[in-house]
């Protein structure tokens, strides 16, 4: 009792200082937490695309955001402005048991799915996927970066093989090297892998996980390969995608490598340097057989929008994904659900609740759009499709303020954004926090790829500013050593599980505290005539510079 009443007076005094630093609208942690409430809730079905869960998210979101009077903003119906922007998206499922035998020359092992290996639904078109014999060969990480002056490959031929892949970068076990340290590049991402294979003519990839790599467990790799698929609709899917694109067990791997004669460890250390060459494990084949059902569905991106008093065709925009896993494979309590609290819950929850900010105060100059997407566990495939395909054109979007997964906890006294980008937007940000008693702390995992892995990427490649805001993680109540225990505890045990489920004892403070700051933010953004941009040196400068005529 007296532990809880110490952490109310903590609370309680933080919240008075900030209050005194920092004026503008108060945001409701009751109410958050009632929004992630009901949009992780067992009736929303773990909001998987095209699932009567869409339909009951989408219609709740189009209830709130009228309930805060906004206006709609997605697709043009007969003259007139809908809700929704219509995501046209292939959908791939695996029907039927997926057969995957490994033969070493001595015997034959059957594989199991989920367990040994995580298979995707083919995404190439294929409605079946069957071969026989395959061999493997190890190309390192799958890098050609002539930049660089890496080549991973050295001319290997790869079709018909399947090519046995490390995930992240070179440099991510030494810290040092040309591909930025330990911080990710997009060659590190298995997203980049899937892709470089495909356009090599692999018939496919096995990618091999390790934890601190990948940044996070086989239990999010099984969750998040084995359930239903989906892509945007491509014109020459086999050009992005091999016939199989598989993770599998680093134990199982090691033994494969010992089996034909290989250590792993000292080819992993070859790997990370130029002379690497590609390595067949002699003897070793996998047999697969698989049945998928592909076809085409229409999801939906929920678009509301504030229209601005003096400028309504310069846009600002906060984004957040509604979707999750859906139904999938059950944990060892026999649960289906992936709820997806946290992820992405909280992101969904502040943009309803800043939607009711604007909603109340006059409106801005410019127009205030809030964006939930669909697909992105599917690969930012919402934002994707909104950013090859804007509603309000690019060239005059100020910027993106992304929310992902924020935390439901007590307040911070610092906060992040996915990756390290340099941008006038992030300099922005870091002088507003000031107000709030908070500082700016880099990406505290930069080699877990974070920029790459939230929605705000499908604007940066088109040179939009964006950031992809993160919680903090030094506790105003614990410190770092509290905050670094909630996110080792959420990534180990709920990410992308079914147990990311809302908890009563969530208070939700520090993500009411933060709103003000990303409030007023937006606000600056869409009372200004400034049009942030990308350091010089950062590689979407040039994107965003190739519009510049048409910003005034």
């Amino acid at each position: 009792m007296k532990k809880t009443m110490l952490v109310m007076s903590l609370i309680a005094a933080f919240s008075a200082v900030a209050a005194h630093a920092a004026s503008g609208p108060e945001f409701d942690a009751k109410r958050l937490s009632q929004d992630v409430k009901v949009l992780s809730s067992d009736e929303f079905e773990g909001r998987g695309p095209n699932t009567a869960g869409e339909t009951k998210t989408v219609a709740y979101l189009i209830e709130q955001f009228k309930a805060a009077g906004m206006q709609p903003g997605g697709d043009l119906v007969k003259g007139k402005r809908a809700w929704t922007q219509d995501v046209p998206l292939g959908r791939f499922e695996i029907k039927g048991p997926v057969k995957l035998t490994l033969n070493d020359g001595k015997a034959t092992q059957e594989l199991k799915q989920g367990d040994d290996l995580a298979v995707r639904a083919a995404m190439n078109g294929s409605r079946l996927v069957d071969f026989k014999n395959a061999p493997l060969v190890f190309v390192g990480y799958g890098v050609t970066a002539p930049e660089r002056k890496w080549d991973d490959f050295k001319g290997q031929d790869l079709k018909g093989k399947l090519a046995v892949v490390l995930i992240n970068d070179p440099d991510f076990e030494t810290g040092t090297g040309d591909f930025g340290g330990k911080a990710m590049t997009y060659y590190g991402r298995w997203t980049y892998k899937y892709e470089e294979m495909a356009r090599r003519g692999a018939l496919g990839i096995i990618i091999v996980h390790e934890t601190a790599p990948a940044s996070y467990g086989w239990n999010t790799v099984k969750n998040s390969n084995t359930n239903v698929m989906y892509d945007i609709v491509r014109k020459k899917p086999s050009d992005s995608h091999a016939p199989m694109e598989a993770w599998i067990q680093r134990d199982l791997a090691v033994d494969l490598f010992k089996r034909s004669g290989l250590d792993f460890e000292a080819l992993k250390k070859l790997a990370q340097t130029r002379e690497f060459k590609p390595v067949e494990l002699k003897g070793i084949t996998l047999s697969a057989n698989y049945a998928v059902d592909a076809q085409v569905i229409t999801s939906k991106n929920v678009v509301a929008r504030l229209a601005g008093a003096k400028k309504p065709d310069e846009t600002v925009i906060y984004s957040g994904h509604w979707d999750h896993l859906g139904v999938g494979l059950p944990d060892a309590k026999g649960d289906k659900i992936y709820n997806g609290a946290v992820d992405n819950g909280t992101g969904i929850a502040a943009l309803l609740e800043l939607a009711r900010a604007y909603g109340k105060a006059p409106a801005p100059a410019r127009s205030v759009v809030f964006l939930a997407v669909t697909a992105e566990e599917k690969g930012l495939l919402g934002s994707e499709y909104y950013a090859s395909n804007p509603v309000y054109p690019l060239a005059t979007t100020v910027g993106v303020i992304n929310m992902d997964a924020l935390s439901p906890y007590g307040p911070t006294r610092n906060f992040t954004i996915s990756g390290s980008a340099k941008l006038d937007l992030l300099d922005q940000l870091v002088a507003k926090a000031r107000q709030w008693n908070l500082v700016y702390a880099p990406d505290p995992k930069p080699e877990a790829g974070h920029f790459f892995r939230s929605d705000h990427f499908s604007f940066a490649k088109k040179g939009v500013p964006a950031i992809s805001y993160g919680s903090g993680d030094d506790m105003v109540d614990g410190g770092l050593e509290a905050g670094n225990k909630i996110e080792e505890a959420y990534v180990t045990n709920n990410y992308h599980q079914p147990s990311d489920e809302w908890s009563a004892n969530w208070p939700f403070t520090g993500m009411a505290h933060d709103l003000g700051m990303l409030y007023s933010l937006g606000r600056d953004l869409a009372d200004s005539k400034d049009w942030p941009n990308w350091s010089k040196d950062a590689e979407f400068r040039a994107a965003r510079d190739a519009s510049a005529a048409k910003r005034k």
